[in-house]
């Protein structure tokens, strides 16, 4: 087995959407050391992006297909890589770092992986930052949109959610990071929630508990009280919704890092305030993630580089002074995971 396999699994993890670049601390190497034994990640990288059935891939390894079988289980198992079920057949495919492996390997993250990760996260930022298509978007809290507005199902969530048979739920990893960093979030923890495959992924790795759709709208309610975005796939067929504040969350907090958040990502929606209504009352600005709320003398206004359309401002204001407008020409979300894939690949000139 090479002696550098390590090198040659960030090299794959690279090609794949979610990116995994290389740095001069090498730091990326550590924590794929920390994750994976050298067997595990030559396992690995005879994987596609695309599920693929036991027998294809012990085809590959060499490996008779109980003995892949069991291999590949095993680590899945620990979220390294993913497997899908589909009626009484397997597959198994490999998988971003982010959004992927980070998340699904919540139960076996420490404060030394954290530390890694927190020095790691600005390059990957920094790469996302340059890929027009985002792994998730941001969509308005439901009851900050106007029974008249127009609006496409793919930015109201009862829509996105409505026909989703099997729901799970699952600790923000996120939040679990920060707070090994000694950085707790006041916050409920329990926020991340996954649906059918994705669901059934985590329910096996018994990484999150399975909800019904009653519970997932109290989550949700929860998620408006407490000030968490809404961050689904960025897709019209969702397989996740991260429930994001801008404190823990690796997307939020890289966003909020940058000048201008609002071009970094999709959303079809910004807040404006009525002058002639606000109090300068400041509930908006606290409740505000990206800090877009600036407070004068006279009024609050919303800084429109800063403003992600989540609508959190909107729902709590005394004077009813805030509402969501239209941004222009916003662009539809891919009809599913797989597309939106395909275009961050290509993109990135991996596809």
């Amino acid at each position: 087995m090479s002696k550098d396999v390590y090198g040659k699994l960030r090299e794959f993890l690279d090609k794949m959407p979610g990116g995994y670049p290389t740095t001069e601390s090498g730091v990326e190497i550590k924590i794929l050391k920390k994750l994976f034994n050298p067997e595990e990640a030559e396992t690995t990288m005879h994987l596609t992006a695309m599920p693929e059935a036991v027998p294809v891939i012990a085809g590959r390894l060499g490996l008779d297909e109980n003995k892949a079988s069991s291999r590949l289980e095993s680590i899945a198992r620990k979220g390294l890589i993913l497997r899908v079920r589909m009626g009484d057949d397997v597959f198994y495919m490999a998988n971003s770092f982010i959004v992927g492996i980070f998340e699904f390997s919540i139960n076996r993250i420490d404060r030394e992986f954290s530390e890694l990760l927190d020095e790691y996260s600005p390059y990957l930022a920094k790469l996302w930052e340059n890929v027009p298509t985002k792994q998730l978007r941001v969509i308005p809290i439901g009851s900050s949109l106007d029974a008249t507005q127009a609006v496409s199902t793919y930015d109201r969530i009862r829509d996105l959610v409505k026909d989703k048979e099997l729901i799970s739920v699952a600790t923000c990893v996120c939040t679990k990071n920060q707070g090994l960093l000694e950085h707790p979030c006041d916050r409920p923890k329990e926020r991340c929630i996954q649906f059918d495959l994705a669901a059934q992924y985590y329910l096996e790795n018994k990484i999150a508990r399975q909800i019904n759709m009653e519970e997932l709208m109290d989550l949700l309610k929860m998620g408006e009280e407490k000030a968490l975005v809404i961050s689904p796939t960025n897709a019209k067929d969702i397989v996740n919704i991260c429930m994001c504040c801008g404190c823990c969350c690796e997307f939020l907090g890289s966003l909020k890092r940058t000048s201008r958040p609002a071009d970094q990502i999709k959303s079809s929606f910004l807040a404006q305030i009525d002058p002639e209504l606000c109090v300068v009352c400041g509930t908006c600005a606290e409740r505000c993630q990206m800090e877009a709320i600036k407070e004068t003398d006279e009024y609050c206004e919303v800084d429109t580089a800063r403003c992600i359309g989540c609508a959190l401002c909107v729902t709590t204001c005394p004077e009813e002074a805030i509402s969501l407008v239209d941004k222009p020409e916003p662009t539809p979300p891919p009809e599913n995971i797989i597309e939106m894939k395909m275009k961050i690949s290509e993109e990135r000139g991996i596809l």
